[in-house]
């Protein structure tokens, strides 16, 4: 899945022209933006050398590697929707293959093509199997395109309508799955997710679990000029986040969202409770009011094991520096306590109905 016309090759063509003033405008034309070594454009993503600025020599001799083309695809159907943009499910016309091709609109600022290349480098650079594949990025007409490994049990939150709560064994499997690429996106890419939720964490029939989204918030972040401010969903933000303090946010911040995830997933409702015990909270300025100033959730003890309410302990610190990271959460007793019963994720994730958004 990862090499040839399923792998993220950073390869695409140019113009064959000898012409200097058309190569040029080539890279400055609407729909085509670069940033140091990193060119992207409506034919995708393509890491170029210095001697390549340079004008191509007559009929050069460029092959694009089976480069994944948006001509090339088809669109099946929309399978999602939310502030990040449109997911849809398409299928490669030559291989059959499905992917979930991600839309964002923006405006690309000048000041911030730096960062968002950098986000598109990493995005398609990450190699790990806890966090979903980027294929290939575009750029045309203020819309970034994405083509991403598809997912065919959709989301944890789609689950959670299905199953309203998941067991603890379950919940330490999901678990272990998404510290592991917690620990590959902190640890070897330095990435903080920025936005980790339900809807991020997406599922499959062979009981795969894996982080996706991990570059579109920072994306976002750069593209507005708000990093540091309120992007991402305010449930799952984290105390020092939400008070956008002068050190801003770390690592931490994605501990902290996983803990309200799983303590969720176990209670079948979001920890924090409004005030009047309503389902619903008055404000979203309530909700932020209580994240920040009010004690952290806590697990129930009569409901759960003490290795569960503690890890949910270790999360859900109100200072960052009390929290434990993800390499240290790994180590946590709840996260193997249930190894023995050699849970099966994938048979779980279709017996309980989640989407399986096939043709």
């Amino acid at each position: 899945m990862r090499k040839g016309l399923l792998g993220p090759s950073l390869k695409l063509s140019v113009p064959a022209s000898s012409d200097q003033a058309s190569f040029s405008k080539f890279l400055t034309e609407s729909g085509t933006f670069k940033d140091g070594d990193l060119l992207v454009n409506r034919d995708g993503v393509r890491i170029v050398s210095q001697s390549e600025m340079e004008p191509p020599p007559p009929n050069p001799i460029m092959p694009i590697d089976n480069q994944l083309s948006l001509a090339d695809i088809d669109t099946i159907k929309v399978v999602g929707k939310g502030t990040g943009g449109v997911v849809q499910l398409v299928q490669h016309k030559w291989t059959n293959q499905f992917f979930a091709l991600k839309e964002i609109q923006m405006n690309i600022e000048e000041s911030m093509r730096k960062q968002i290349a950098q986000e598109l480098k990493i995005n398609q650079s990450a190699q790990c199997p806890y966090v979903v594949v980027c294929y290939q990025s575009f750029y045309a007409n203020g819309v970034i395109s994405i083509i991403l490994e598809y997912m065919d049990g959709g989301s944890l939150a789609d689950l959670l309508k299905k199953v309203k709560t998941i067991p603890e064994a379950n919940l330490a499997a999901i678990c272990k799955q998404v510290l592991k690429g917690l620990m590959y996106l902190h640890h070897e890419k330095h990435i903080i997710h920025r936005d980790l939720k339900p809807s991020n964490l997406l599922i499959n029939h062979r009981g795969e679990v894996k982080i996706t989204d991990f570059g579109v918030s920072a994306i976002m972040e750069s593209t507005s000029g708000q990093a540091n401010t309120f992007i991402g969903t305010f449930n799952y933000m984290s105390p020092e986040r939400i008070n956008g303090s002068q050190r801003g946010y770390n690592y931490k911040s994605d501990i902290w969202s996983l803990g309200l995830i799983l303590l969720e997933c176990a209670m079948g409702r979001f920890p924090y409770t409004p005030p009047d015990q309503s389902e619903r909270w008055d404000s979203i300025f309530e909700l932020i009011e209580t994240i920040v100033d009010k004690p952290p959730p806590t697990a129930p003890s009569e409901h759960f094991s003490a290795e569960f309410c503690s890890f949910i302990s270790a999360c859900l610190q109100k200072d960052p520096k009390d929290r434990l990271t993800a390499q240290e959460l790994m180590g946590h007793p709840f996260v193997s306590m249930y190894d023995d019963l050699h849970i099966d994720l994938g048979a779980y994730f279709s017996n309980a109905g989640s989407p399986l958004a096939t043709l």
